[in-house]
């Protein structure tokens, strides 16, 4: 008997478990209502398309027919796609948090008919294996417990339950309560942000470079906020942040195409976990080096790009070689032997949270190193996501593939991402039509019009999105995109709104960098005096667009506009640009959109930028 519900979902990972002898069904109500008819438990279990060991559990147990079979008859089976609902992961990944501590997919989470977890863990073996139990006798743990112990199983899950909410509301305080008047109360010190270098130095490891021992992550956050910290004239962040840069593009850790592996298993960055995320990639695109960048950016053109533009989330870590699913082997062949086998499958899902942060990327990346190729592969991406996902400057659809659009709800982290890429875009671009829409989606996010999944709202159990450690948080680019928008537009209520959204994590990270680190360069940049430079000109090869290519850092902006352009961001209210439109070429160096008299040429305009740091 194959009741399977899978095989219409958009998610290419929960495709993958169509054919299990497991009765799975997507996540919402209709499975916690049969649940509570049945007064059975819901086992959830979460992965992701290109993930090896929810591959490996997949084949190891839930294509096991008694499995299946027990499944089927003791519990409602619920499969999500952590990429597609990143709120189900979050709140069942915090509950989890209660269990282990070695957090990671499969996400593997029993929970009660009212959405509470009781009992979660990560990859389960089809055998014991020394103290790990097997998935069986999980199985068997958690039924007799729900049997026997039933008052017991209720109480630990309804105080996870409790903790989460009590957490998830602190957090909501504390956002509501910073950023009084567009200062930047309850916003670390500056001195205590810069000493985060300090503790990254003592972290560093000085013979194989990066942090820490194995495995050893790119963490793209954290060399981001070394990358301001070097902006911000700290010269040992730069060392710090060139070393890790360096052994990241000569390691294993970087393909023979310039794409990036997720993590490396061993402490010299050797023997990668070859599957290739997109937010990993783009994440690097904005610090990176000329040759690294270029390499990159070649890899997201060539692997992860459709046709219409917009990427995709990720290839695999497998592939078929000779009638076998293996790990890494096709990435071990040469480029030549590879382009005779097929090379590992993608994760088709387009999710408008990362394309976001792709553009970003690449619009940075593009403008610092003059790579108009970069430019216009953030373009096209820009432009099949406002295409597809967004609709009448409100984000609508958070993940796509060629089966349609996913009926998971957008978040902070579509909207966020997007509107900081929007925005990275429109300032070295000039067009006016994504800044438009990137002040959309900022009200949206500072307004929090976000749906609230009805099983996680009714559970208690929302709860927002949670630290990152991988990938730039979609609640930090929008504190981000708001501090921009006040710069263009002279609204100094988005700055405190950013210092709101941005203290409490930026506090924490002056202590636990790791997750946080994106929020301390954006507390940074709140510190700093808002300075603007615009450059004017008709010419795209002028040489004043050159000269600002190094003028980013933290609280600086820098926009490229032609005088047409000029004229419509100012109609569009973005009053730094009113009366910047008569002269061309011209760069201006303003303070808080008051600007001195503009430079003419290159020189003059660098000439003027270094007295603004002087």
């Amino acid at each position: 008997m194959n009741d399977n519900r899978l095989a219409t979902a958009v998610s290419p990972y929960l495709r993958i478990h169509a054919d299990n002898p497991v009765d799975w069904r997507e996540w919402g109500p209709e499975a916690f209502a049969e649940a509570r008819e049945r007064d059975v438990p819901v086992l959830v279990s979460i992965g992701y398309a290109t993930c090896h060991w929810c591959h490996v559990m997949a084949r190891e147990s839930f294509a096991d027919p008694e499995i299946g079979e027990l499944l089927r008859r003791e519990v409602v089976a619920v499969k999500v796609d952590r990429e597609e609902r990143p709120d189900v992961d979050a709140s069942v990944m915090a509950a989890a948090s209660a269990f282990t501590q070695q957090l990671g997919w499969p996400l593997t989470a029993f929970l009660t008919p009212d959405g509470h977890v009781f009992f979660a863990g990560t990859y389960y073996p089809p055998t014991p294996v020394g103290e790990h139990p097997s998935f069986r006798q999980i199985v068997a743990a958690v039924l007799d417990a729900w049997r026997e112990r039933r008052h017991e199983v209720d109480a630990n899950a309804s105080a996870i339950a409790t903790a989460i909410r009590q957490g998830a509301e602190a957090d909501r305080a504390a956002r509501a309560g910073e950023g009084d008047g567009g200062s930047a109360t309850g916003l670390p010190t500056v001195d205590s942000i810069r000493a985060v270098t300090d503790l990254l130095a003592q972290a560093e490891d000085t013979i194989y470079g990066g942090f820490g021992g194995a495995p050893k992550f790119p963490s793209t956050p954290l060399l981001e906020f070394l990358a301001d910290v070097t902006a911000d004239g700290d010269g040992d962040a730069g060392a710090l942040l060139d070393r890790t840069l360096h052994v990241i593009a000569r390691s294993e850790l970087t393909d023979t195409d310039g794409g990036v592996f997720r993590y490396a298993t061993q402490r010299d960055w050797s023997v990668p976990h070859y599957e290739r995320m997109l937010y990993d990639n783009a994440g690097l695109l904005a610090v990176a080096g000329a040759e690294q960048a270029r390499g990159i950016a070649d890899f997201l053109r060539d692997t992860l790009r459709r046709p219409d533009g917009a990427f995709v989330a990720a290839q695999d870590s497998e592939s078929t070689i000779d009638g076998r699913r293996v790990e890494g082997e096709w990435y071990r062949l040469p480029l030549d032997e590879r382009a005779r086998l097929d090379p590992p499958p993608l994760d088709d899902q387009v999710l408008t949270g990362w394309n976001g942060l792709a553009i970003r990327g690449l619009a940075i990346a593009g403008a610092r190193h003059g790579d108009d190729e970069m430019i216009a592969l953030a373009r096209t991406s820009a432009y099949a996501l406002l295409d597809a996902h967004v609709r009448d400057g409100h984000v609508v659809v958070r993940s796509s593939t060629p089966r349609g659009a996913s009926s998971a709800p957008p978040t902070i982290e579509d909207v966020g991402l997007l509107a900081e890429g929007l925005l990275e875009l429109a300032l070295v671009t000039g067009e006016l039509r994504y800044a438009t829409t990137a002040r959309s989606l900022v009200d949206d996010g500072l307004a929090g019009r976000f749906d609230v999944d009805p099983v996680l709202a009714s559970a208690g159990t929302a709860t927002g999105e949670q630290p990152q450690t991988a990938m730039r948080s979609g609640t930090v680019a929008l504190a981000a995109a708001a501090t921009t928008l006040a710069a263009l537009t002279g609204d100094d209520d988005l700055r405190s709104a950013a210092a709101g959204l941005v203290a409490d994590r930026a506090r924490t990270g002056t202590e636990r960098p790791l997750g946080h680190a994106d929020a301390l360069g954006v507390a940074l940049a709140l510190h700093r005096p808002s300075h603007e430079v615009v450059v004017v000109a008709s010419d795209a090869a002028s040489p004043l667009r050159a000269a600002v290519r190094a003028a980013r850092r933290p609280g600086t902006i820098v926009a490229c506009v032609t005088p047409e352009q000029a004229e419509q961001w100012a109609a569009a209210g973005f009053e730094l640009f009113e009366s910047r439109s008569t002269l061309d070429p011209a760069g201006y160096v303003c303070h808080d959109r008051v600007c001195a008299l503009p430079a003419r040429s290159g020189p003059d305009l660098v000439d003027a930028l270094a007295a603004r740091t002087a």
